[in-house]
């Protein structure tokens, strides 16, 4: 292909081969990239995110609300592969970026224990829905990229490192390598009782080292190849030594893995059922009031608006498709898909769809499109007949591809200049708040609200965008949101 090609777009319908109306329609080449390489990072990316098709169901299914009904679990795990799917093809199809969506375990997490005590499931799923229209109508009215462009260089790459650390956090604890101590101080401990004791731990620093030399070594397929070598040994460790899940009927297995039990399924076809597509009710607002409401829903828009926003600005980062400024091409296109994941997430009661930051395994396989995520979406869509299949990958394989990947974000840190404490001071708080809240839109907030505070009172307010300003006074009403909600009632 010529220098010409790659440079410029070839118009559809043009006399050009199938092939290059494909590479040019993803942008494969322009962006460095080739068909094998967006194949193997969909994949990982899709071996990396499969455990929500089973941590959905549990987090969702497993809590009552207001009326005391519950979500059928066979219908959750439905519903999340489609939906995740749907979105994640459509993302790459109209952002033509490589990262997968799926319900995200923020918003699951905070409808399981603060919003269905109070509504029922159906109701909590239409404040989703309301929550994914404001998305929708902030992104199409420009305001929400207006917000991400006025953020500056130094915090976007802030979040980037927080980003980073967080899913390397996340890694060790899901492989056990890092739990609570059950105690105020320290919080947290290095395995059990300060020992790594258990074979899923081990099984997790085994595979962390084959990815690690692989990557050293610069192999092609490096994360690929180390979560399948990996979970061969696990499927192995499991048959010989019978450990077990984390939680059984006779009480918890501290050395048991964490979620999937690494074995091969006896059977591997199941008919999803899709009940729940459409079971949702705006009537939240005559239940508890539309103040009430209305603050749910402002939790719901935060928590949605943010963590999407810094999730694309650190997988953009990684993916090398940002500019000087810290933008991405499709922003606009990219926003606005996410805010229609967040609707079709309320819409089929598997919770808000947003960018999984566990996309970064996929890109650090080296995707860097939109057909990436062709092959994630597709993977979710069958992984709703195949949902046994997805059980095999244990979530200790999982968690050691997060904290490489961990390690190429962080790198980035080497692009903050911190001579200026006016600068270091609130790019210090965004980096460490996110995994010591475990919050994407906490640390952001904290950066935000100490940016332009710390920066004006040095004599720098008019470099501050005032746009800013005002998301600094959101995000002080979000943190106060517990005794505003008081107040109301």
């Amino acid at each position: 292909m010529s220098q010409q090609q790659i440079e410029s777009p070839v118009k559809r319908g043009s006399g050009n081969s199938f092939r290059e109306r494909f590479d040019s329609f993803f942008e494969i080449s322009r962006r460095g990239s080739n068909v094998g390489r967006e194949v193997r990072g969909g994949l990982v990316t899709f071996m990396t995110m499969a455990y929500i098709v089973i941590l959905n169901p549990l987090i969702l299914g497993g809590t009552e609300d207001v009326a005391g009904t519950m979500l059928d679990g066979q219908q959750l795990a439905a519903v999340t592969g489609l939906t995740a799917g749907v979105m994640t093809i459509l993302f790459g199809l109209v952002a033509n970026l490589p990262f997968g969506l799926a319900a995200g375990l923020g918003i699951n997490s905070f409808l399981a224990v603060s919003v269905v005590g109070q509504v029922t499931w159906a109701e909590a799923m239409g404040l989703v829905v309301i929550n994914g229209l404001i998305i929708v109508l902030l992104s199409a009215t420009k305001l929400r990229e207006l917000i991400f462009k006025a953020v500056p260089a130094q915090l976007k790459t802030a979040i980037t490192v927080g980003i980073g650390l967080f899913i390397a956090f996340i890694g060790l604890v899901d492989a056990g390598f890092v739990r609570s101590s059950g105690n105020p101080s320290p919080p947290v401990q290095l395995g059990d009782g300060g020992s790594v004791t258990s074979i899923p731990t081990v099984i997790f620093i085994i595979g962390l080292l084959i990815m690690g030399v692989l990557m050293a070594r610069k192999v092609t397929g490096a994360l690929l190849i180390g979560i399948l070598a990996t979970t061969v040994i696990a499927i192995i460790a499991e048959a010989l030594l019978k450990i077990g899940p984390s939680f059984t009927e006779d009480g918890p297995n501290p050395s048991g893995w964490s979620l999937n039990v690494p074995a091969l399924p006896e059977s591997i076809v199941a008919v999803p059922d899709l009940g729940l597509i459409g079971a949702f009710s705006f009537g939240a607002f005559e239940r508890i009031g539309a103040l009430a409401a209305i603050m749910l829903v402002f939790t719901l828009v935060f928590t949605n608006f943010f963590d999407a926003v810094g999730t694309l600005t650190g997988l953009t980062k990684e993916a090398g498709l940002q500019d000087d400024k810290g933008n991405f091409p499709r922003l606009k296109s990219a926003l606005i898909v996410e805010g229609v994941g967040a609707v079709a997430g309320g819409a089929t009661s598997s919770s808000s769809n947003t960018i999984f930051i566990d996309s970064a395994a996929g890109v650090g396989e080296g995707a860097r499109t939109g057909l990436a995520n062709i092959v994630t979406g597709v993977l979710f869509l069958l992984a709703m007949f195949f949902t046994p299949l997805t059980q095999v990958v244990p979530l200790e394989v999982a968690g050691a591809a997060l904290v490489v990947v961990g390690v190429l974000m962080v790198s980035q840190i080497r692009f903050i200049d911190w001579s200026e404490f006016s600068v270091g001071l609130p790019v210090f708080l965004t980096i460490v708040v996110m995994p010591l809240t475990y919050s994407i839109a906490n640390g952001i907030g904290v950066g935000f609200i100490s940016w332009v505070i710390v920066r004006a009172l040095a004599g720098k307010a008019r470099e501050i965008s005032p746009l800013l300003w005002i998301v600094a006074a959101g995000f002080l009403l979000y943190f106060a949101r517990g005794p505003i909600e008081a107040l109301i009632g």
